[in-house]
């Protein structure tokens, strides 16, 4: 339960981020040319308060998988586009279209389907050769940024920088759940997965900023929340331990289906215009 409440903690933390920021922008963008570094500061300061959540997100979302397995969790972080379509609503006096209320029920159904078909426990031990292999995977995830930054075509390059991002965030992700603490802590330094969560993040970070300036936002936060949640709960299933409860087997990917569904559905809603 204490997972489940620190996976929806981070979807609300990431959530509110993307509004904060929105509104950090827009303050940001009304102060006069010429105007000193205190105005502009006191203008961002909810910006940065966006980004300080996003770090609360991070670590809470480290938290649940550490006990949580991925299928569950990605889900639930991608429906931080409905936290967003909801804040939308109530602080920037956005309106919802019919369909977008009815993605927000979905959302909610998946959510519960996925709560109650999760088998909670730890992710599998990878091993050294495993984190090697985690490490490989940061780095095509940078090989993929490279391609579509120095792709000449907007639209193309904006596709394969949202598929770079969404693996990036899927390998932080599956590092969250396998990484092991060393004794002495500072150790797990050393460790090669450690390594694959710093290349992924930082490269999933950089490659959404570009692919949201060179294509739009809704198709690239639909193909990044479709590649970052699909792609880590495959691996999870398959590799890490990751289990579904005896008796909802068909239970468990009817809701990761409904889920997904409602989220791209509410995409459009990532980035508050």
């Amino acid at each position: 339960m204490i997972g489940i409440l620190g996976a929806v903690a981070a979807a609300i933390a990431y959530g509110t981020a993307t509004i904060l920021q929105a509104i950090g922008v827009r303050r940001l963008a009304a102060v006069p040319t010429g105007s000193g570094w205190a105005a502009r500061a006191r203008a961002g300061r909810l910006y940065a308060v966006g980004l300080a959540l996003d770090g609360l997100g991070f670590l809470l979302s480290f938290a649940a998988l550490r006990s949580l397995p991925l299928f569950l969790v990605e889900s639930m972080l991608a429906s931080s586009v409905a936290v967003t379509a909801v804040l939308a609503v109530v602080v920037l006096h956005v309106r919802l279209s019919g369909r977008e209320v009815a993605a927000l029920l979905v959302v909610a159904i998946g959510l519960v389907l996925l709560a109650i078909s999760a088998e909670e426990g730890p992710g599998r031990h990878v091993g050294t050769r495993g984190g090697w292999w985690l490490f490989a995977l940061g780095v095509l995830v940078a090989l993929v940024f490279a391609a579509g930054y120095l792709d000449r075509s907007p639209a193309r390059s904006s596709v394969v920088l949202a598929v770079a991002s969404g693996l990036g965030f899927g390998v932080t992700g599956i590092v969250a759940r396998v990484l092991e603490a060393s004794d002495p802590w500072w150790h797990t330094a050393r460790q090669p997965q450690l390594w694959a969560l710093v290349i992924a993040g930082a490269v999933a970070i950089v490659a959404y900023g570009f692919a949201l300036d060179r294509g739009r936002t809704t198709s690239v936060a639909a193909i990044t929340f479709a590649v970052e949640t699909i792609v880590p709960a495959a691996i999870g299933l398959a590799f890490l331990g990751d289990q579904v409860r005896h008796g909802f087997v068909v239970v468990a990917p009817i809701g990761f289906a409904v889920t997904l569904a409602g989220c791209l559905a509410l995409a459009g809603r990532a980035e508050v215009e």
